[in-house]
Order: C-alpha cells, then sequence, then structure tokens
C-alpha cells in the first residue's frame, strides 16, 4: 500500500491549533490531530449540500449563498454547477493555508471554479459573513458537524444563539443547511425551538455509497 505523505501544516487562527495536508497517490486528506476532516475521495455529501439546497430555493432570481468552510471546494464546484448564472456565491474560510492549498497542490480538485466570476473566497471566520445578512442560503460546513467538533469555538454556530443569528440574515424564505458526519437529535430540536421548518436528510459520503452523513436543510419562515 502506498503511504501517506506529509505534504503541509497549518495553524488555525485563534487556538493554534494544527490543519495537516496528507497525500496517497492521487488521494488527499486534511486532518486535525487524529480527526480526519476531509478526504478528496468522499465528496458525495458536501456536493449534497449544495444540491439539496438549490433544490429547495427555487424562484429566487439572483440568489446570494453562503458557504461556511472551503475545503477540497466540493461544496462550491456543486454550488456553480447548480446555481444560475446570476448568483452569487461567498465562501468563508477561516484558516489561510486552505486558500493556498485550494491554489497549489489541491488545485486539480477545484478546476476553474476559483476563476468563475460568481464565486469570492474571503478569509475570515464564517459568523462575520453570516452577520453580514441579506443572504438566501447558508452553507455551514463547519468542522464535522454540531456534534463532530474538533474546535470547541465552532459550537456557537450550532448553539441557540447561532442558529438565532442565522435565521436574522437570512431573506424572507431563506435556507440554513447544515452538513454533519452523524446524527443529532438534539441539534434537529434546536432548529426547531430557533423557528425554523426543518428537514433532516440522510445521505452517503461518496454518491449513493459510503458513509452515512446527515444534512438538515432549514428554512426560514
Amino acid at each position: 500500500m502506498i503511504p501517506w505523505e506529509h505534504l503541509a501544516t497549518a495553524v488555525v487562527p485563534g487556538d493554534g491549533d494544527e490543519l495537516r495536508l496528507m497525500r496517497r497517490g492521487s488521494e488527499y486528506s486534511i486532518m486535525t490531530g487524529s480527526t480526519e476532516l476531509m478526504n478528496s475521495r468522499l465528496s458525495g455529501s458536501e456536493e449534497a449540500l449544495a444540491t439539496l439546497a438549490h433544490e429547495r430555493l427555487a424562484g429566487v432570481a439572483a440568489p446570494r449563498v453562503l458557504i461556511g468552510g472551503l475545503g477540497m471546494g466540493f461544496t462550491l464546484r456543486a454550488a456553480l454547477g447548480v446555481f444560475g448564472p446570476t448568483a452569487r456565491i461567498v465562501v468563508a474560510e477561516l484558516v489561510p493555508a486552505v486558500i493556498a492549498w485550494a491554489r497549489g497542490p489541491l488545485a486539480g480538485l477545484y478546476g476553474d471554479s476559483l476563476a468563475d466570476p460568481r464565486a469570492e473566497i474571503r478569509e475570515g471566520d464564517v459568523a462575520t459573513l453570516i452577520a453580514e445578512g441579506g443572504w438566501d442560503a447558508i452553507l455551514l460546513d463547519v468542522d464535522n458537524g454540531p456534534r463532530g467538533l474538533s474546535r470547541p469555538g465552532n459550537d456557537r454556530l450550532y448553539s441557540p444563539r447561532g442558529l438565532a443569528a442565522a435565521k436574522q440574515a437570512l431573506n424572507p424564505g431563506g435556507l440554513l443547511a447544515v452538513w454533519s458526519s452523524v446524527r443529532d437529535d438534539g441539534f434537529t430540536k434546536r432548529l426547531r425551538q430557533a423557528g425554523y421548518a426543518v428537514e433532516e436528510i440522510g445521505v452517503r459520503a461518496h454518491r449513493g455509497r459510503g458513509a452515512r452523513h446527515v444534512i438538515w436543510v432549514a428554512r426560514k419562515a
């Protein structure tokens, strides 16, 4: 078996945690400690985060979409593929090195998505961009979901206060879509308590096969 090669290390702003970019042949992985955050062979559920939101956001002529977490670009590429030519898609990425990796060793995964005029990559905390408001859809693929946190600070996005902030930032009829590696009935309950109409959808990690992940699509009334 081909061994993993350590390509690069990045420090997470604010807490000093480290991300490691690994490669094994044509396969890439981003890890923190012993936890794998993403893998280039497992893109299906990240793509579904965008496609499921698009299906449920019919009728918006020029949607303004915020993606929390650049990762390996799968959600961005899917969003560019399904949202129309008048969409504006903003991606918030906290770790500068992840943006550099997208333009360097991971460029093959991104194709021409970073050059698409509809896309804008912003370095910084997604919570700051949520607060700007005026979003038709907020797609959160931050950490491993509400129960899979590797950084405790990410909990604020999924807390009652964070859900209320996202709801306030959405346009009428807007959607909050959240990716998770595992089910979390408590999070479903928090979404409903925050006043969202909630749909919980099971998806596979890789286009119909692999591990089961969860996406919540929560609509603002």
